[in-house]
C-alpha cells in the first residue's frame, strides 16, 4: 500500500522500495521493529508535525498542596539526599532535603510553555477590578476615549500586574515527566484549576496519518537500508555459488549518504525551531 496507515503497513512499503520480493532483504523483523520504533520518537520529538500545542486542566488537590509546603526533614513528601566527604581528616555527612513539589504529567508531553495563573488578582479578577471598571466607566461610548491611550493604559495595568502577580516558575524534564512548580503552595486552594500550555507528542495509534509521511517514509527505508547493509557487512569477500559477492559495505555507505541528505532537508524545512529562554 502506497499511503500506510499501520507500523506493519509502513515496513512493508519501506521493504518494496529496497526490492522486496524481489530481492530478500535480510533485515530481522525485531529489527525492523527497532528501527520504525526509533524513527517515530525521532519524528514526535523533532518535527513540527510529530507534536500538537495542548492546553491541559489540572485539578488541585490538597495532597498536591500538602507536599509542596513540607519543609523538615521527616514531613511527607520529603526526599533526603545524603553523601559524605573526609574534610582535613574528619569524616563529615552533608543530608539534603527536597520536597515533592511536582506533578507527574502524561508521558505524550513534550514540553511545558507555561503554567497560567489561577489566583485572583485586584488588576484582572471581578467586576471590581481594575480592567473592568476602565472599561465599563470609560469605553461605554465609543467615542469616549482615544484607543491610544487605551492601549497605553491597558500595557501599564499589564506592568502592574505581571509585578504583583508574576508567573509561576516552573522546571520540566521530559524525560522524568515531572513538572516542578516553584511557588506558594500555601497560596493554592484544593479543587482549584491550573492550566499548561505545553506540547504533546502526536499518538500514530489514533492518528495514523503520521504513517504515511513522506519524510518518515524515506527515513525509515533508509534506515532499514542502512541495517540491511550493516548485516552483511560480515559477508564481505566471501563467494557465493556462481561467482556472487555480497557487497554489504556498499549498501551501508549508500543509505548513510542518504540518511546524511535527508537529516540535511530535515534541519533546513521540518525541525521544530528551539525555544530560546529571553530575560
Amino acid at each position: 500500500m502506497a499511503k500506510p496507515t499501520t507500523k506493519q503497513e509502513l515496513i512493508d512499503y519501506s521493504l518494496r522500495q529496497l526490492g522486496a520480493p524481489v530481492l530478500e532483504i535480510n533485515v530481522a523483523d525485531e529489527q525492523l521493529d527497532d528501527i520504525v520504533d526509533d524513527a517515530i520518537q525521532f519524528f514526535n520529538e523533532r518535527h513540527y508535525n510529530g507534536v500538537e500545542r495542548a492546553y491541559l486542566k489540572y485539578i488541585v488537590s490538597q495532597d498536591d498542596i500538602d507536599r509542596g509546603r513540607a519543609g523538615g526533614p521527616g514531613a511527607a513528601g520529603i526526599t533526603t539526599h545524603t553523601t559524605s566527604a573526609t574534610i582535613a581528616g574528619i569524616s563529615s555527612t552533608f543530608s539534603y532535603y527536597e520536597n515533592g513539589n511536582f506533578l507527574q504529567v502524561p508521558d505524550a508531553v513534550q514540553s511545558v510553555v507555561r503554567v497560567f495563573k489561577f489566583d485572583a488578582s485586584v488588576i484582572n479578577s471581578g467586576m471590581f477590578s481594575i480592567k473592568y471598571q476602565l472599561f465599563l466607566n470609560d469605553l461605554y461610548t465609543f467615542n469616549s476615549v482615544e484607543l491610544l491611550q487605551y492601549s497605553m493604559i491597558k500595557s501599564y495595568i499589564s506592568d502592574i500586574d505581571h509585578l504583583l502577580t508574576p508567573d509561576r516558575h516552573l522546571r520540566f524534564n521530559v524525560r522524568q515527566g515531572r513538572l516542578y512548580l516553584d511557588m506558594d503552595w500555601a497560596a493554592a486552594a484544593a479543587g482549584t484549576y491550573i492550566v499548561l500550555d505545553c506540547y504533546r507528542a502526536v499518538d500514530p495509534a489514533d492518528f495514523s496519518k503520521i504513517y504515511n509521511d513522506g519524510w518518515l517514509k524515506r527515513y525509515v527505508t533508509q534506515l532499514i537500508k542502512r541495517q540491511w547493509g550493516q548485516n552483511l557487512i560480515k559477508f564481505q569477500g566471501v563467494k557465493l555459488p556462481g561467482g556472487i559477492e555480497l557487497n554489504g559495505r556498499q549498501l551501508y555507505d549508500d543509505a548513510v549518504t542518504e540518511i546524511n541528505a535527508l537529516m540535511s532537508e530535515f534541519q533546513s524545512t521540518y525541525e521544530l525551531p528551539p525555544m530560546d529562554d529571553i530575560g
